[in-house]
C-alpha cells in the first residue's frame, strides 16, 4: 500500500531513518518540522541507535548514560585537540614561548626508542636545550565544534596527557601547565605539577603525565597547554628534555 504521507509510515521505520540522518540536521532541520518528528528525534532510543551505528557504543554497553544525545556528540567530537603534538609538522601550531640556548629542535625517534615508546605511530620528538625553552597552544574550543551550553551545562571531563624523556647522559627539568580559560582568557581551573627533576644517568624512559579535568566552573571557553624544560648542565647541543604525543580529549573514551 502506498504511503502518501512520510509520517504515515510507522514510528519504528522513521527511527531508523532518522538514525542515517546526521546528527545536527536532525536538530536544525528535522526536528522543527513537526511534533511527531521532536518527539522521535528526542527518544533516548533514537541517540543509542546512532551511538551504535558509529561504534560509540558496543552492542553489550552496561554503563550508565544519563543524556544520549548529549553523550552521541560528545563522542563523534572526541579526539586530540592539539594540532602537531607529535612533530611532524616541525613546529606549525606551536608558539615558541621561550627559545633559549640552541633553541627547540625537532628530531628523529632512534629505532630502539620506537620499539620502547607506548605508541608506534610516533616517531618524531621535540627537544629543549641548555636555557629554558617552553612552547604552547590554545584550543579554542567553539572552533573545534563544542558549543558553550554543552561546556557549561555538561562540563565533560577534559583529559590531559604528555610524555617527556631525559637523555641517559644529562640531567634534565621538564615543566607542564595546562590552564582552562574564560572568553577572556581569565584562568577558570590549573594543573601545573612540580617540575619533574631527572639526574644524570637515567634511565631515559619515556614517562607519562596526565590529570583530567572535572567539576570545574562554567564559562570555559579555552584551553592553554604550555610544556618544556631545560637541561641542568648547561650543555651546549640538545640535551634537556624530549616531549611528544601530547593530548587534549573532552568527553567520555571510545570503547
Amino acid at each position: 500500500m502506498a504511503v502518501g504521507n512520510i509520517n504515515e509510515l510507522p514510528e519504528n521505520i522513521l527511527l531508523e531513518l532518522f538514525t542515517h540522518v546526521p546528527a545536527r540536521q536532525l536538530l536544525l532541520r528535522c526536528r522543527p518540522v513537526c511534533s511527531l518528528w521532536r518527539d522521535l528525534i528526542d527518544l533516548v532510543t533514537l541517540w543509542k541507535r546512532k551511538c551504535l551505528r558509529e561504534g560509540f557504543i558496543t552492542e553489550d554497553w552496561d554503563q550508565p548514560v544519563a543524556d544520549w544525545k548529549i553523550f552521541y556528540f560528545l563522542r563523534s567530537l572526541r579526539r586530540n585537540l592539539l594540532h602537531n603534538p607529535c612533530a611532524e609538522e616541525g613546529f606549525e601550531f606551536w608558539s615558541l614561548d621561550v627559545n633559549g640556548g640552541d633553541e627547540w629542535k625537532v628530531e628523529d625517534l632512534s629505532r630502539d626508542q620506537r620499539k620502547a615508546f607506548p605508541n608506534d605511530q610516533v616517531k618524531k620528538y621535540f627537544v629543549t636545550s641548555y636555557y629554558t625553552c617552553l612552547k604552547s597552544q590554545v584550543v579554542d574550543l567553539k572552533a573545534e565544534g563544542y558549543w558553550e551550553d554543552l561546556m557549561d551545562t555538561t562540563r565533560p571531563d577534559i583529559e590531559v596527557k604528555d610524555w617527556f624523556a631525559a637523555r641517559p647522559d644529562c640531567g634534565s627539568k621538564y615543566q607542564l601547565c595546562v590552564q582552562l580559560l574564560s572568553s577572556a582568557h581569565a584562568p577558570l581551573g590549573t594543573f601545573q605539577p612540580d617540575p619533574a627533576m631527572i639526574q644524570q644517568k637515567s634511565d631515559a624512559k619515556w614517562r607519562e603525565v596526565s590529570h583530567t579535568f572535572s567539576n570545574y566552573p562554567p564559562g570555559v571557553r579555552y584551553i592553554w597547554f604550555q610544556h618544556g624544560g631545560v637541561d641542568t648542565h648547561y650543555w651546549a647541543g640538545w640535551y634537556g628534555p624530549r616531549v611528544t604525543n601530547s593530548s587534549i580529549t573532552i568527553g567520555p573514551p571510545l570503547p
